[in-house]
């Protein structure tokens, strides 16, 4: 199944921009507030069999696919506003913005730098389909439960269904860069198989969301 472009992960992952060019914006840059140390690993479904209620279990499966959902790869893409960010959550450099279709505005188009692949000498980041997530899925600043409940929304996931959500975390490859970024960049924990392993189990559980 070929699926349209989400912009939910997607997006999610933008990384440090070259030196040459954050150099030369001569400004400092102000870092996102530190998070709590993060598990490198992901538990699988079976972990969570032993809670009964279906409601707490889907809810927790949900709370352990936030280890990737929550990390800097995927926050990055997924901006509280039109500017993403890079790193562990430095506003990019220089200063692009979405556009009206998520892959920049004129003359600062998302492909302007950031090509096919990843361009390790220059630390630029690279996948054909680079680009910001919907508006409407913007993570940062958002709790989990605020997350949850976007990515199951049709009215602003794009209409997706959850097999296709689904569908979409588990073999997107534009998802999948998170896992292999490039340069020295922390990757997302666990892959992205074990990743989409929990979000199917969310969904296959009913979809439940963790509390605020």
């Amino acid at each position: 199944m070929k699926l349209r472009p989400l912009g939910i992960l997607a997006l999610g992952v933008a990384a440090l921009a070259p030196a040459a060019l954050i150099a030369s914006t001569g400004r400092a840059q102000t870092a996102a507030p530190p998070r709590a140390p993060m598990s490198r690993e992901l538990r699988p479904p079976s972990a969570f069999a032993g809670i009964r209620d279906p409601a707490a279990r889907s809810a927790a499966l949900f709370t352990e696919a936030g280890k990737v959902l929550q990390h800097a790869r995927c926050l990055n893409c997924h901006p509280d506003g039109d500017r993403p960010s890079q790193g562990i959550g430095y506003s990019h450099q220089p200063p692009v913005q979405r556009g009206a279709d998520g892959f920049g505005i004129t003359a600062m188009r998302c492909t302007t730098c950031h090509q096919a692949t990843n361009f390790d000498p220059g630390r630029v980041p690279g996948h054909p389909k680079w680009h910001l997530a919907p508006a409407s899925m913007a993570w940062q600043r958002r709790s989990l439960a605020e997350i949850c409940a976007q990515v199951k929304d049709p009215d602003r996931n794009g209409g997706h269904p959850l097999d296709e959500i689904v569908e979409h975390m588990a073999r997107d490859t534009l998802v999948g860069w998170a896992w292999n970024p490039g340069a020295d960049r922390e990757p997302a924990p666990g892959t992205q198989a074990a990743f989409g392993a929990l979000i199917k189990a969310w969904a296959d559980s009913g979809a439940s969301c963790p509390g605020r």
